[in-house]
């Protein structure tokens, strides 16, 4: 009986075996029909993530790591007072210069265009940075096969820029539908601060998920270089977090401001409700009117017309002596000339200018 028991149980055990064997062997044949990896059936259940949930990935050797998903969040579309209150302060520490000739500007200062090899989020992850905010930016994501989780095949992007939502699919002819903005345009940084940086910090700053956000393709080409001075995204409700941004990345990467582009950003932070503050950096009128102008005039000592001599007041004089002068000649004579208004011997006729001396 035990010997009868022991051949049922063998064979119960190979059966069990010869049904894993062929459920393997039906894996293998789905994969080699589809003509991908494995890893992209897993991959496919997550075509339709959201920005923020972490991409699956498959437990079995791979060449290329699976993107880590710990980009930066762009940050919310709207703003606080509070906020808009902190940003306002930061923007008070920047530097106000004049912007800097763009000679020697090019794209190729601030490294190869969306390399991985930076130090800022998301680098180093095995996926170009354009990829990297694609997948953050956008969402109903697909991605392509055989690029192990990096490259976005087809999405939906809800553009904070313009207000409108774009379907993006990849392609030679449509995936400039959706272009990634350098929040602070790198032409603009280096004409302000950014020829001062070290090639690793520029490469940092044209990759930096801060300084980066999907956008409409016509939107971002009309922006160019532009400063919030001379450009500002059409959607209204969401210029505070743009110019928000722009303070964080001046700040973060040690770049300045214009006098035009501080005031331009103080009235954007300012309408979202953050308070006035003074500066106690002096504008250029301030400068120039520097002492105050007193509310109510200095007197002035009262001067004469140009044609009055002063009046002189006579010696004294004996009133019991009386005199009469036929003419200066007589009176200089006598030795009483000059005479003085009110002086015996004064007359009129003898004062000739009327300036209440006579014989002068």
């Amino acid at each position: 009986m035990r010997a009868r028991s022991v051949t049922k149980i063998s064979r119960g055990s190979w059966t069990a075996v010869g049904v894993g064997v062929a459920v393997v062997a039906g894996l293998v044949a789905v994969g080699a029909v589809s003509g991908e990896e494995p890893r992209s059936v897993t991959s496919a259940t997550t075509s339709t993530t959201t920005p923020s949930t972490t991409l699956a990935t498959s437990t079995s050797a791979s060449p290329m790591p699976a993107p880590t998903m710990q980009q930066v969040s762009r940050g919310p579309s709207t703003m606080s007072a509070t906020a808009a209150d902190s940003s306002l302060a930061k923007l008070q520490t920047l530097a106000v210069k004049g912007r800097a000739p763009k000679t020697g500007y090019s794209r190729e200062q601030f490294g190869q265009a969306w390399t991985d090899d930076v130090t800022v989020a998301d680098g180093h992850n095995g996926c170009d940075t354009r990829n990297d905010i694609l997948r953050r930016d956008l969402t109903s994501l697909t991605m392509k096969p055989g690029s192990h989780g990096c490259a976005v095949q087809t999405g939906t992007l809800n553009d904070p820029y313009t207000n409108s939502t774009i379907a993006f699919q990849r392609g030679a002819s449509t995936s400039s539908a959706v272009q990634i903005d350098h929040v602070v345009a790198l032409s603009d940084a280096w004409q302000k601060g950014a020829q001062q940086l070290s090639a690793m910090e520029r490469r940092n700053l044209a990759n930096d998920p801060r300084n980066l956000q999907a956008t409409d393709g016509s939107a971002n080409q009309q922006k160019g270089d532009g400063d919030a001075a001379t450009w500002l995204p059409s959607n209204k409700s969401y210029r505070c977090v743009y110019v928000s941004r722009q303070v964080d990345v001046k700040a973060v990467y040690r770049l300045w401001v214009t006098r035009a582009e501080k005031d331009a950003m103080t009235h954007i932070l300012t309408g979202c409700g953050a308070t006035p503050v003074e500066t106690s950096e002096p504008s250029e009128t301030a400068t120039r009117t520097a002492t105050p102008v007193p509310t109510t005039p200095a007197p002035t000592a009262t001067r004469p017309p140009a044609t009055q001599t002063p009046m002189y007041v006579a010696p004294p004089q004996d009133d019991r002596v009386s005199a009469y002068y036929k003419n200066c000649s007589a009176a200089r004579a006598a030795g009483a000339a000059p005479l003085y208004r009110g002086q015996p011997g004064y007359r009129s006729a003898l004062d000739r200018d009327g300036d209440g001396v006579a014989c002068e």
